[in-house]
């Protein structure tokens, strides 16, 4: 196992917890129940920041799925390198 493989292991955590707190979002949960508040004290650090620079369409939030192909994109580049 190299430093390639080490790094890709929580960029892929990271992709399923985006998609995840994304899906759930779908449902009527409880938003400040522990399964919730877990994602998105993983995922903030990641959607925030996109959040102040993507502009909302209607009420759509564009910022998980732009965060998910950014990702892809790092898991892609890492992957590659090793």
């Amino acid at each position: 196992m190299d430093i390639a493989d080490l790094l890709a292991i929580p960029i892929r955590g990271l992709i399923v917890a985006v998609f995840l707190r994304a899906i759930l979002r779908w449902f009527p949960i409880d938003r400040s129940g522990f399964i919730f508040q877990a994602l998105a004290s993983v995922t903030d650090p990641v959607l925030v920041p996109l959040r102040r620079v993507l502009p909302r369409i209607g009420t759509i939030d564009i910022a998980p799925t732009v965060a998910l192909i950014l990702l892809y994109g790092l898991l892609k580049v890492i992957t590659a390198a090793s």
